[in-house]
C-alpha cells in the first residue's frame, strides 16, 4: 500500500533528541526551540516567531492577542479545518463563512466586504495547499474597516505572495508542524507576529499567563501570574525533531516540488481533454508543493476513483467537509451570501500521496492508475 502521507525524516532527528535529553532540559525553550524560532524569523521576516504545541493553539494565542469578546465576528472560508474556527469560538466569537474561489479553493476576496458587520473584528484567510489568498484585497478591506488579519498559514511555510512569505502579511500568522506538513515535529506549530508591540504579551500568554520568559532572560528576579494564558509551549524533544528538518529545508522543498511537477506532467493530457482539473497557482503566488490534488467531475466519480485507487494499493483521500454544513458550524456560525462553490468543489477534490521520500516509480504508478481509471 502506498500511504497518503509519511512524516518526513532526515536522519538526524534522534541524534538531536538525544542531545536535548543530554542537556537536561526537555520542557521547552531550550537550544532547539531557539534554533527553530530563529530560523522562522530569518525565513519569514516576522518580528517574532513563537513555537507552540499546534497551529490550533497558535491561533488561540492570536485570538487572545486580538482581545476577542463574545459576539464578535470572524470572517473565514467554510472550506478549512475545524481549528480555524474553534480557536475563535472558544472566545465566544461568531463565525461568518464566505464562499471560496473554485480555482485556488481559497476564500473569495470579492465576497468578504458583504460579510462585514459592525461586530466584525477579524478576517482569517486560509492559504489552501500553500497557495496564497488574494492578500492585497484582503489587507485593503482590513484597513478600510479597522479589522485584524490572522493568516491561517498552516499549510504554507516556504510559500509566498508577491515575494512575501505567507503568514507575515497580516497582523498574525499561524503555521503547522503536524506530521502531515512539509516539516514536522509530530504535533506543533508557531505564531508569527508582525508588530513588535505584541511580543511581550504573546510570551506571557504562551507561558500560562506568567512573565516567566522575562525571568529566564534575567530581566526580573521572580516571575508571577500577570495575564490570561495557557500552556502553549512545546517540548524541547519536539523542537529537536523539527530542527533536523528545518536545517535541510531546501532538500525537502526540492523533493516535494519535483514530485508535484512529475504529477502535473502526467496529468496535463487528462486536463486538456477536460477529464480532470489540476491545481491553479496564480502568477503572484509561489507555492510549496504541500499538496497535489485532482478534481473529478462530481462526488460520484470521485468516490469511484478513490475506490479504484485503493484496490490498487494507493491511499488517496478527499479533504474538508465544509464547516457551515456541520452541526457545530450551524450552531456557532452562519454563511454569508450563497454557497456557489464551497460544497460543489469540496465534493470533487481528491488528494494524491505526496511526501518527502515518495519515489518517482511510485508517482508514475499512481499516475498510471489514475489514467487507467479514465481510460
Amino acid at each position: 500500500m502506498i500511504s497518503f502521507n509519511v512524516p518526513p525524516f532526515t536522519g538526524k532527528e534522534f541524534d538531536y533528541m538525544k542531545e536535548a535529553v543530554g542537556r537536561e532540559k526537555i520542557c521547552g525553550d531550550g537550544l532547539f526551540t531557539a534554533r527553530c524560532s530563529e530560523w522562522l524569523e530569518r525565513h519569514t521576516g516576522a518580528a517574532k516567531a513563537l513555537l507552540t504545541t499546534s497551529c490550533t493553539t497558535a491561533t488561540e494565542m492570536a485570538a487572545l492577542l486580538t482581545r476577542l469578546e463574545p459576539g464578535d465576528e470572524v470572517i473565514m472560508p467554510s472550506y478549512t479545518f475545524v481549528s480555524t474556527a474553534n480557536a475563535f469560538v472558544l472566545h465566544g466569537a461568531r463565525i461568518v463563512f464566505v464562499d471560496i474561489r473554485p480555482d485556488t479553493m481559497n476564500i473569495d476576496e470579492t465576497k468578504i466586504e458583504a460579510a462585514v458587520t459592525p461586530r466584525t473584528r477579524v478576517i482569517a484567510p486560509m492559504h489552501y495547499a500553500g497557495v496564497a489568498c488574494e492578500m492585497d484585497t484582503i489587507l485593503a478591506l482590513a484597513k478600510k474597516y479597522g479589522l485584524t488579519v490572522i493568516e491561517d498559514a498552516a499549510q504554507a511555510v516556504s510559500a509566498y505572495y508577491k515575494g512575501r512569505p505567507l503568514g507575515t502579511l497580516g497582523d498574525f500568522g499561524t503555521v503547522s508542524f503536524h506530521e502531515t506538513k512539509n516539516y514536522t515535529m509530530g504535533e506543533g506549530g508557531a505564531l508569527l507576529i508582525r508588530d513588535e508591540s505584541f511580543i511581550e504579551r504573546a510570551e506571557i500568554i504562551r507561558e500560562k499567563g506568567t512573565d516567566r520568559s522575562k525571568f529566564f532572560r534575567g530581566q526580573i528576579d521572580k516571575y508571577t501570574w500577570v495575564d490570561v494564558g495557557s500552556s502553549y509551549l512545546p517540548s524541547e524533544l519536539n523542537a529537536a525533531y523539527l530542527w533536523a528538518q528545518l536545517e535541510v529545508h531546501r532538500r525537502i522543498d526540492e523533493a516535494r516540488l519535483h514530485i508535484y511537477g512529475r504529477y502535473r506532467a502526467h496529468f496535463e493530457d487528462l486536463a486538456r481533454e477536460g477529464r480532470v482539473e489540476l491545481p491553479v497557482v496564480p502568477p503572484a503566488c509561489a507555492h510549496n508543493a504541500h499538496m497535489f490534488f485532482l478534481k473529478a467531475k462530481d462526488l460520484e466519480e470521485r468516490t469511484r476513483l478513490l475506490r479504484f485507487l485503493k484496490e490498487r494499493g494507493i491511499l488517496a483521500v478527499f479533504h474538508y467537509v465544509p464547516l457551515h454544513s456541520s452541526a457545530a458550524g450551524k450552531r456557532f456560525g452562519r454563511f454569508s451570501g450563497e454557497d456557489v462553490w464551497t460544497t460543489r468543489e469540496s465534493e470533487r477534490l481528491l488528494r494524491l500521496p505526496l511526501y518527502y521520500g515518495l519515489r518517482d516509480d511510485q508517482v508514475d504508478y499512481i499516475a498510471g492508475c489514475v489514467k487507467e481509471f479514465y481510460r
